[in-house]
């Protein structure tokens, strides 16, 4: 565990992600006793070298609080869209003016799913990030609220699967598109506890904030190999103030190990949390990185949005996950859901498992019609199944 933490202090280009419940207070106010603190450590990064992106939650909160909603439910879709409209220019103002007191300049990313589930925008997207990394600026980057819709609503049962539904996600895709060395997730816990339950139990209970505190950090699981269903199941539910709470950060967390990162989990509202962590102390949760996924392979296999499901017979599962064959069109069982060319899909077997994800190259009308069909050999007129998905373009997530 050392020597992982200490790849902490080593990390050249970090990602950094805070959440609601760091940034606004009771009153939907920027909680600049929170935040100002951050805005120190993330200068002191940058003055020592490192490159750094904040992705940084707070505009639905800070705009429903300026526009005196903070008491109020948002229960329709489009006041959500009107907040962040208000509190995205609220929030940026507040960074810029701290920022401005450790002369550090900064740049607003505003990001929609289509910028990760396009090729060729999410290459653009990368390229801008560098140039303005190359010039010393801090990119400060969170979803688009005010057109996008990804994080403001759950997914329909049916539809095509997100890029991204949450800032949780989103900075694992950015540090994922940078090949960042690390990603911390800053929260209002002190890392992925082992009993969640007992923790909201004392929250509610009299039992006093130092005591409470002590208690869950002594809780906190300092180390994680791999994501187990176990680990997912201690993340389940959402945060009070936030949309995605630990379930999420767990998953971002996952996308960065198969990076070959660092990521984790840690308390925003300790003033000294970033230092220590890049210091190379045991703070929070962290995550150690496994193999590391690169280029287009990892843009498949989680920044690209999921348009289509094709289920595959037990020929072209093995085909896949034990050889190194491409997805025949004729190895497909049924078309479940629609897709068309250069559209990712996910590929599941019999069972419904999803086990690998490709780019296709026929749209799903023309796939279906050789699907379950194997053309003779000793006819020379059949025409053969198409090639669905090339090898190059495909990323296995799972063996068996």
């Amino acid at each position: 565990m050392e020597a992982e933490r200490q790849k902490l202090r080593a990390a050249k280009r970090v990602v950094i992600k805070v959440g609601t419940s760091t940034v606004t207070g009771a009153e939907g106010e920027l909680c600049r006793e929170r935040v100002a603190p951050i805005v120190r450590s993330l200068a002191a990064l940058m003055k020592s070298g490192r490159q750094v992106v904040l992705v940084s939650s707070g505009a639905v909160g800070l705009g429903r609080g300026w526009l005196g909603l903070h008491r109020s439910r948002l229960d329709d879709l489009a006041t959500k869209q009107a907040c962040a409209a208000v509190g995205q220019g609220l929030l940026m103002d507040a960074y810029k003016e701290l920022f401005s007191a450790w002369d550090v300049k900064i740049a607003q990313v505003l990001l929609t799913e289509e910028d990760f589930t396009n090729w060729r925008r999410y290459s653009n997207l990368r390229q801008t990030m560098e140039k303005l990394i190359g010039f010393g600026v801090l990119p400060i980057v969170n979803e688009n609220d005010t057109v996008s819709t990804a994080e403001l609503e759950s997914v329909t049962p049916g539809s095509h699967t997100p890029a991204f539904s949450d800032n949780d996600r989103l900075a694992a895709l950015v540090m994922s598109g940078l090949e960042a060395d690390s990603l911390v997730l800053l929260t209002n816990v002190d890392g992925l506890l082992r009993q969640p339950s007992a923790r909201q139990a004392r929250q509610s209970s009299n039992v006093p904030e130092d005591k409470a505190r002590d208690g869950e950090t002594a809780n906190v699981i300092s180390l994680v190999e791999e994501i187990t269903p176990e680990l997912k199941a201690l993340g389940a539910g959402p945060s009070a103030s936030g949309r995605g709470g630990m379930r999420t950060k767990l998953e971002a967390a996952e996308i960065a190990m198969n990076c070959g990162g660092i990521a984790v989990i840690a308390n925003g509202n300790s003033p000294d949390t970033l230092d220590r962590i890049f210091a190379g102390e045991a703070v929070g949760t962290a995550f150690l990185p496994a193999t590391r996924m690169k280029g287009k392979r990892r843009w498949i296999a989680y920044a690209a949005g999921v348009r289509g499901r094709v289920v595959v017979d037990a020929g072209a599962h093995r085909a896949i996950t034990q050889g190194k064959a491409s997805l025949l069109a004729s190895g497909i069982v049924r078309v479940e859901s629609a897709f068309a060319p250069l559209d990712v899909v996910s590929i599941v077997d019999a069972d419904g498992r999803e086990f690998a994800r490709g780019i296709a190259n026929c749209a799903s009308q023309e796939a279906e019609k050789f699907s379950g069909k194997k053309s003779p050999r000793t006819s020379r007129e059949a025409a053969p199944a198409p090639v669905l998905v090339t090898r190059d373009n495909i990323v296995v997530l799972a063996k068996s």
